[in-house]
């Protein structure tokens, strides 16, 4: 399966852990290294960064708000045995619903990709997706072992 695909449930899960705890804290905790990351990562000029930096917070607060709040709805539909009690129009329904969400995520992705390109050259914008990919690979990485100590 690939990586792409992955991702997004990888990252519907880290988002109900975290849920459990003190979602804004977290939150902040998760961008504060972020920001630390991507700014190493991505060499932003300092009128990059100015403008940068505004885009991508809307950005990612939005993909947040429909990972966690859209996301975790369907995730409670789809627990135990639900799917197997779930009539065949229910189901449909929910595909929809998801595919809806992914269409939104996707969507934001691509106007947040349109923004940059306006500011940014393009190699920036894909050291961006990679910087994404490494940062969240490494964040899922602390959490496993992070576990592996308790």
């Amino acid at each position: 399966m690939n990586f792409r695909k992955i991702l997004p449930l990888i990252l519907l899960f880290t988002c109900s852990f975290y849920a459990q705890e003190n979602i804004k804290d977290k939150k902040e905790q998760i961008r504060s290294l972020k920001v630390a990351f991507f700014t190493s990562e991505l060499s932003l000029s300092s009128q990059e960064s100015e403008k940068f930096w505004p885009l991508y917070n809307a950005y990612d607060d939005k993909q947040f708000e429909i990972r966690h709040q859209k996301m975790k709805a369907f995730k409670g539909k789809m627990n135990g045995d639900a799917l197997d009690k779930m009539s065949e129009k229910d189901a449909a329904t929910l595909l929809n619903q998801i595919e809806t969400a992914d269409e939104e995520l996707f969507l934001l992705r691509k106007k947040l990709t349109k923004s940059l390109r306006t500011i940014l050259p393009a190699v920036k914008i894909l050291k961006l997706k990679k910087s994404e990919d490494d940062f969240y690979r490494k964040l899922l990485q602390q959490y496993g072992d992070r576990g592996k100590k308790k």
